[in-house]
């Protein structure tokens, strides 16, 4: 059975489904991290991307592509937040970017809050809780150079490493994934939360 130790919790993420919502252009370490976390808690992962014919992925790292891929599990809309326990959303520019201009991926993630599931999100993936029309009333972070679209949208913009917020999970860059993924694991492991305003 695996078990993930964390600040000296232990976490068993083996009855869990996460999804990971991605497209090509995300940032390598913000995806590969929190799934090796998640591998490590023993989360069963999909990647969920929003190509139909594709089959992989590929991150950006350091400027330019990255040589590795990832391979697609599934694709929205064929894909139902109600087959998931939990969202992590990677980062990068490109990736969210395209991701939020996608309707059946905004509609994924919306369903996934909706549902007071729990979602992480890093570096400039905060786009999609904004694009979902979730961040009013919330405590954030993200990259800083999208603080202004996070509180326009409605959110409290806090300079952390990580916030937490009824289950919302969210860190500013590379630099918090540890943070980030300790925290996402926590909150993932403790399942769905209620979320009256929403």
């Amino acid at each position: 059975m695996a078990v993930l130790d964390i600040n000296q919790h232990q976490y068993n993420l083996s009855n869990r489904k996460v999804a990971i919502l991605a497209t090509d252009g995300f940032e390598e370490s913000e995806l590969m991290s929190p799934l090796a976390a998640l591998k490590a808690a023993g989360a069963n992962i999909s990647v969920i991307s929003i190509e139909k014919s594709a089959v992989s992925i590929r991150g950006w790292t350091e400027g330019r592509w990255s040589e590795n891929t990832v391979t697609v599990d599934g694709t929205v809309p064929d894909t139902k937040a109600d087959s998931f326990d939990a969202l992590m959303l990677p980062g990068g520019v490109m990736n969210p970017d395209m991701l939020r201009a996608n309707s059946d991926a905004v509609a994924f993630v919306r369903d996934f809050i909706s549902a007071g599931k729990p979602v992480a999100a890093i570096c400039h993936a905060p786009w999609l809780i904004v694009e979902a029309g979730a961040a009013s009333g919330r405590r954030m972070t993200s990259y800083p150079s999208i603080r202004t679209d996070v509180t326009n949208a409605g959110a409290t913009w806090v300079d952390e490493s990580v916030v937490t917020d009824q289950g919302l999970v969210t860190s500013r860059s590379p630099k918090d994934l540890d943070d980030f993924n300790a925290k996402m694991v926590e909150e993932f492991s403790e399942g769905a939360h209620a979320r009256p305003h929403a």
